[in-house]
């Protein structure tokens, strides 16, 4: 859904050569951000967060399905996985609106293409969103890694527990296991990878006054990276091909 969002309003600027201040409605006013660049800016905001709550809650569901199953089986229902994504898209529209409030600003980067909150230069209102933001993107990450390290710890545990010498049944389980465990150990490491360059720069700008478009450019591309990879890294993964080839890596080992 943010893709298809964002995608035409950057193709639209290059289309007609112009900045997204200057393109949508009200343009430049004394140097401040469009409409347009300000939906960007909000578009962007939530789009890069929604989901990684959405993440932290399928880490958790894992970690307590493996860990905590009876607890797992009694509490969690399927009617509170159904308003889970309502109620988090919610939060997370209100948490990014704050700048359209004024708790924040945002600002078009060059090349005048795209928009997010400034997280460098202003006051303390300016930079107070963008480190409350980078602050909360680093729990997150930090919740999410720690739930799949603890699921990835479990289900190395069930891979040990399982027979490892006998008919091809016998042993089809523990591969399995290991399959998810790998699985689950590539996608806790790209979206780490893809995450921390953001909040980098949102504490580079706003405590070491450190002002660098380019970086800044950087490190939205690796949180838009991380969306794109994702789901390619689980397909590729689930091919009969790969998993054998991961499967007979891991005979050799052992």
């Amino acid at each position: 859904l943010g893709k298809c969002l964002l995608s035409p309003i950057v193709l639209a600027a290059y289309a007609y050569n112009r900045s997204l201040s200057e393109l949508g409605p009200g343009g430049r006013t004394e140097g401040g951000p469009g409409v347009l660049c300000q939906l960007f800016a909000f578009l962007m905001a939530f789009f890069g967060l929604a989901p990684t709550l959405l993440l932290l809650a399928m880490a958790l569901e894992c970690w307590l399905s493996l860990g905590h199953p009876y607890f797992y089986r009694r509490h969690l229902t399927r009617r509170l996985g159904a308003t889970l994504g309502p109620v988090v898209a919610g939060l997370c529209a209100l948490f990014c609106a704050l700048p359209l409030l004024g708790f924040g600003v945002p600002m078009q980067y060059c090349p005048g293409t795209w928009c997010f909150i400034r997280m460098a230069g202003g006051g303390p209102r300016q930079l107070g969103f963008p480190v409350l933001y980078a602050s909360l993107m680093g729990l997150l990450v930090l919740a999410i890694g720690a739930c799949n390290v603890s699921s990835m710890r479990h289900l190395y545990g069930m891979a040990r527990r399982q027979p490892r010498r006998g008919p091809p049944a016998a042993a089809a389980p523990r591969m399995e296991e290991l399959d998810h465990l790998i699985l689950l150990g590539l996608m806790t490491v790209l979206f780490t990878i893809c995450s921390l360059p953001l909040i980098i720069r949102a504490y580079m700008g706003a405590f070491a006054a450190d002002f660098n478009e380019n970086a800044d450019l950087s490190a939205l591309r690796f949180l838009s990276v991380n969306s794109i990879v994702d789901p390619w890294v689980f397909i590729i993964f689930r091919t009969s091909v790969f998993r054998m080839f991961v499967r007979r890596v891991c005979r050799r080992l052992n």
